[in-house]
């Protein structure tokens, strides 16, 4: 098993970055805005942040409350992950936005201490993550992909997107960081690349960078480079290029395909690049 070594200092300074990130957006929501749905099935950018306190409290301890009803049967519901969310967000739906916000600065103050004081052999001790069993810096790049994926759920729907000079941050960087290293298992097992497809997402944009995956045994592995030897190392078989802001939103299931036309680029074997492409979403 190979176990993920992050820096705790570049780890947590981009965490608790997006966190002040998420509380000063939260100041600037109307009441109204709060209400607004969002692009997640049965959730509101009130339910978003009662996801997050949910996560952070579970994390420093807090128990899980009750539901007052059987949330498996909610027609968003898939799975024990979605159940458990769904039970800190009805516990905090009565909350006014500004209470809501409040409970989000105690718990992430909390976590603030918590992480900080954390030895490295504990930050390094692998522990249970989405992605399985890794380092517990690797399960904090994960949260930090996920905080910051739902602050731009809330941004998306609220009218406050970022503009191109003010998406490249630190968290930014961060979570595609985590989001490349899950392309290993979207082009081999979910995108099913055949044995010796060599792909390459070209990213574009102010979060540009390049993701290779080559595919032995049917399993994709991320590796530094293709074709960049000059000692006949072959090149990719597949190159799929579009901007990494659109990349964000289809590997997280935030969009589709079909809602970006034109946008997506394919050089090489195109059959490949587009199943892979159909099966970029990878998240829980």
């Amino acid at each position: 098993m190979s176990i993920t070594a992050l820096d705790k200092t570049e780890i947590l300074d981009g965490l608790f970055a997006v966190w002040d990130d998420i509380t000063a957006l939260g100041g600037r929501l109307t009441d109204a805005q709060w209400q607004t749905p969002t692009e997640l099935p049965g959730w509101s950018v009130h339910d978003v942040l009662a996801h997050l306190i949910g996560i952070e409290s579970m994390l420093q301890g807090v128990e899980t409350p009750d539901a007052d009803i059987d949330v498996t049967t909610l027609e968003h519901v898939h799975n024990d992950i979605g159940a458990l969310n769904e039970r800190w967000i009805r516990a905090l739906r009565g909350l006014e936005p500004a209470e809501l916000l409040d409970r989000w600065r105690s718990v992430t103050d909390e976590r603030r201490a918590a992480l900080t004081a954390m030895n490295d052999e504990d930050w390094s001790a692998v522990t249970a993550t989405p992605a399985g069993p890794d380092s517990y810096g690797r399960f904090m790049r994960i949260r930090i992909f996920d905080c910051w994926m739902h602050e731009h759920d809330i941004r998306a729907v609220t009218g406050l997107t970022l503009g191109d000079d003010a998406l490249d941050t630190p968290p930014a960087r961060l979570a595609l960081d985590e989001m490349a290293a899950a392309m290993g298992r979207v082009v081999g097992k979910l995108g099913k690349a055949p044995d010796g497809s060599r792909v390459r997402f070209e990213l574009l944009g102010p979060l540009a960078r390049t993701i290779d995956v080559a595919v032995q045994d049917g399993r994709g592995r991320v590796v530094p480079g293709f074709g960049a030897t000059g000692d006949g190392d072959p090149g990719p078989t597949t190159v799929i290029s579009l901007d990494a802001w659109v990349f964000t939103r289809l590997a997280g299931g935030r969009s589709t395909p079909e809602r970006h036309p034109g946008a997506i680029g394919y050089r090489g074997d195109e059959a490949v690049g587009r199943r892979i492409v159909e099966n970029l979403n990878y998240v829980i």
